[in-house]
């Protein structure tokens, strides 16, 4: 990767620049994810059905020798976490939405905002916004027909090779018992800049505390719609939701710029502090929570679809801010 391209406002933490060719596919993508279950007013296009909720982050300190990052050094600060499910309908029951999400925005001392977002799988399905674009026309147009869950993810892994280890990892998912006992992990690798000017490039995970925690098949189908939520609810009355934070080291010949790939099990972990969260609350005006939203001290690694989500999220928030 080179991150002498990167300009100057995104290395402060400002948001990438769009370039033409991201925002006209960014409109191409919003509209292949409309077509998978219509339009929403009002709704995210992705992650549709989802609930905010209020709490803090409280560093290790272990972070300080590799960023400068005000999020990663030793002052606690708040932030806004939403929990999901993968559909891009609303409507669609907990249990029926496989991969989840947590999507973490950290509020930094000086009011700036830094995201972080998580979901269940640990590898994304597509390498570039062109793939992601032809593997959701293709997923649209093999529903069409009349193949189940099983065999349309075969279809598209014929078609589709990047997308093999993303589609085994949600066919081996079991339904969560809960938001807060769920593992997530960011799949897009980013780079961390310490005080000396060093680069570590790192790919960041959300571990709970309590553990991960799965439903058996019978106690999932007991589960009312919603259940996920009703359980952070009741979570909530007696003990936060606690995670924490872990930084996984890239080395050598790991790839930065494909997150369909993982890297291998044995990189060095790093303790980065711990995400306390306490209540539900209602979702803030205008709550974007861009990936590639970064602050001082980190740059955005050379992963196309990273750089591609600022458009695609910006496209998402325009059309359901003005829909409704």
């Amino acid at each position: 990767m080179n991150e002498s391209d990167m300009n100057e406002s995104e290395q402060k933490g400002q948001l990438p620049a769009d370039t033409g060719e991201n925002i006209g596919l960014a409109g191409e993508a919003v509209d292949a994810i409309e077509n998978l279950s219509g339009v929403h007013p009002g709704y995210r296009r992705a992650h549709a059905r989802g609930i905010c909720c209020r709490g803090f982050f409280r560093p290790s300190g272990l972070g300080m020798e590799f960023t400068e990052a005000a999020h990663l050094q030793e002052q606690q600060v708040n932030a806004i976490v939403r929990f999901s499910g993968s559909s891009t309908d609303p409507a669609v029951a907990d249990l029926l939405s496989p991969a989840k999400g947590m999507a973490v925005q950290f509020i930094l001392p000086e009011g700036e905002v830094t995201n972080l977002v998580g979901v269940t799988v640990p590898v994304f399905f597509a390498r570039t916004p062109e793939s992601f674009i032809d593997i959701v026309r293709t997923a649209h147009r093999l529903r069409t027909g009349t193949l189940g869950p099983l065999e349309l993810m075969k279809e598209i892994v014929s078609h589709f090779t990047e997308s093999k280890e993303s589609l085994l990892a949600v066919k081996r998912l079991k339904p969560p018992a809960s938001y807060a006992e769920s593992q997530y992990f960011c799949i897009h690798a980013y780079v961390l800049v310490n005080a000396e000017g060093r680069k570590q490039p790192v790919r960041f995970e959300w571990v709970p505390e309590s553990g991960v925690r799965t439903l058996s098949a019978e106690a999932a189908a007991q589960q009312p719609d919603n259940y996920l939520e009703d359980e952070l609810e009741l979570r909530f009355k007696d003990e936060p939701a606690i995670f924490q934070l872990i930084a996984v080291l890239g080395e050598e010949g790991d790839a930065t710029d494909d997150p369909t790939r993982t890297w291998p099990e044995d990189r060095r972990r790093v303790d980065l502090g711990r995400l306390h969260i306490s209540e539900i609350i209602p979702e803030p005006e205008g709550l974007v929570m861009d990936p590639a939203r970064i602050t001082s001290g980190m740059l955005l690694s050379d992963d196309p679809i990273l750089s591609f989500r600022s458009a695609a999220y910006a496209e998402s928030y325009h059309r359901r801010t003005t829909e409704r």
